[in-house]
């Protein structure tokens, strides 16, 4: 019987980076593609995020705010007043204000999931997992849905699909195809395949950047995690692998301070650059 033995640093980090798949795969569906982790985790977090804003409009008062409704409040102040200055369109705003705010909340959970010790639900899977018979070294999950580029990639199609509806809406169908083919060099048929190239690539070169942006940010944040939990698996009663297990507490306990900048600020920008979009397919060239 072959003896266990502690994963290499390597092996730590490519279990940590490895999704949950299901091998099942019925005629019509290949569930084996689905990173079932990250649509467990964004789906559940998407409701968090209902429920807290539900609950924070519930008990709204118009007397003297509490915190959480004095958080709220000035929350959905800030988004409101980022929408008013870049969609211009007041009937825009009621459905495009909400979408930000959303886009702001929901970002923000997923960001936030990176704070939480970094093997506590995998290792409690691992757990449920090897009862359930399988073996728990091949128990994958991950938790943060922002460090998969399905996810973001698939947020940053959402926000394209809600840019060409407004395009058509706001120009109509007609509009929309004229500036494909005239803008931005002008209206000579010799420049309209040119023309609709550059805004091909435009539309691609936004899509791909906004998802990419958060993807990037977060993956980073996470491996850094995990390089830092290396140095607090090198205690082993020795003195020095004691300091460095100390060293990776203080590592850790720094970082993730700093990281409460990075996922608000992230959550931040791609819902400005949401915004952003939206607000160009208003404009005409």
């Amino acid at each position: 019987m072959a003896t266990e033995h502690a994963p290499t640093a390597s092996e730590y980090i490519v279990h940590h980076l490895t999704h949950l798949k299901s091998a099942s795969q019925t005629s019509l569906v290949d569930w084996s593609v689905f990173h079932l982790d990250s649509l467990l985790f964004s789906v559940g977090l998407g409701f968090l995020a209902v429920i807290v804003m539900a609950r924070a409009a519930a008990k709204a008062t118009s007397g003297v705010p509490g915190r959480f409704q004095a958080a709220v409040e000035i929350m959905v102040e800030m988004v409101a007043d980022q929408a008013k200055g870049i969609v211009h369109s007041p009937e825009s705003r009621k459905f495009v204000a909400p979408v930000a705010l959303t886009v702001f909340v929901w970002i923000f959970l997923m960001n936030a999931m990176d704070l939480l010790p970094l093997d506590v639900l995998p290792n409690i899977w691992a757990g449920i997992y090897g009862s359930a018979g399988h073996d728990p070294h091949h128990a994958y999950l991950r938790i943060v849905p922002t460090a998969d580029l399905n996810a973001t990639l698939g947020m940053s199609l959402a926000v394209l699909l809600i840019c060409l509806y407004y395009n058509i809406k706001i120009k109509g169908f007609g509009g929309w195809m004229h500036e494909l083919f005239t803008a931005p060099f002008g209206s000579h048929p010799v420049l309209y395949p040119i023309n609709f190239a550059m805004q091909l690539i435009e539309f691609v070169a936004k899509t791909v950047s906004h998802g990419m942006r958060l993807f990037g940010n977060m993956y980073a944040g996470e491996l850094i995690f995990m390089l830092i939990a290396l140095m607090g698996a090198a205690w082993s009663g020795t003195f020095g692998s004691g300091l460095l297990w100390l060293g990776g507490v203080f590592a850790g306990t720094v970082w993730a301070i700093f990281h409460i900048l990075i996922i608000t600020l992230q959550a931040f920008i791609f819902m400005m650059l949401t915004l952003v979009y939206i607000g160009q397919a208003h404009e005409s060239h």
